[in-house]
């Protein structure tokens, strides 16, 4: 795990992150009804669950960067 991979792998984490939180604020009503706290709590665990699938590796970096 190089500083390449750490770079792909957050890239991916943070992409994950945005999308998560997308969607947990797209089910409220109005911005005023989004439960900023689990949007949040859901959207972060998305992001570590993303860096843990990006250790079985990652096609943006090859084989022979890690």
């Amino acid at each position: 795990m190089n500083i390449k991979w750490w770079k792909a792998a957050g890239v991916r984490a943070a992409k994950t992150f945005c999308q998560c939180a997308a969607a947990m604020i797209g089910t409220a009503a109005v911005l005023n009804e989004v439960d900023w706290r689990s949007a949040l709590s859901a959207a972060a665990l998305a992001a570590v669950l993303s860096l843990c699938t990006s250790v079985a590796g990652l096609p943006e970096v090859s084989d022979g960067d890690n």
